[in-house]
């Protein structure tokens, strides 16, 4: 079966389409971008521009248990959670566990009441934008439409 093409090849709860390049699949897995995902084929020695459907078994075995271990092979600037404010450690999280990691954070900005977390539960914006004009939400309200058929009011009186 390691010579063969498979179609979907899953990786961290995440099906990765067999047609597309490895770099840029993993790269659909949450917690991973494009420069982290080249990091990784580099560093468990796969091709990137391979194919991800042609993979060996091995390759895809030495690929799993880079993405388990990708906090400790990679320089704390890499990682998508540095500095834990519960562990205070440096952290790279995967899937639903980085889902889980954001919700707790805003949680407990909501519990703390600070800035962001009062605009979090208020559904505001969070980081500073504007909001005279745009994120709105509802009906509209004291918009006017003008009349299209015939003249204005204004013109007829006179």
């Amino acid at each position: 079966m390691s010579s063969s093409y498979r179609h979907i090849v899953r990786l961290i709860d995440t099906d990765l389409k067999g047609e597309e390049k490895v770099g840029y699949s993993l790269s659909r897995i949450r917690g991973i971008g494009i420069n982290m995902a080249y990091a990784i084929t580099r560093s468990c020695r796969v091709d990137p521009e391979a194919r991800v459907g042609y993979l060996q078994d091995s390759d895809i075995k030495r690929l799993e248990e880079a993405l388990s271990s990708v906090s400790s092979k990679f320089p704390g600037y890499m990682l998508n959670r540095r500095k834990d404010p519960f562990t205070g450690q440096d952290r790279h999280l995967l899937g639903s566990d980085l889902v889980v990691g954001i919700k707790s954070d805003i949680d407990l900005m909501k519990k703390i009441k600070s800035w962001k977390g009062v605009r979090h539960s208020l559904g505001l914006k969070v980081r500073g934008q504007c909001t005279r004009t745009t994120g709105r939400f509802g009906p509209s309200v004291g918009v006017a439409r003008r009349s299209v058929a015939g003249p204005s009011a204004s013109q007829e009186s006179r």
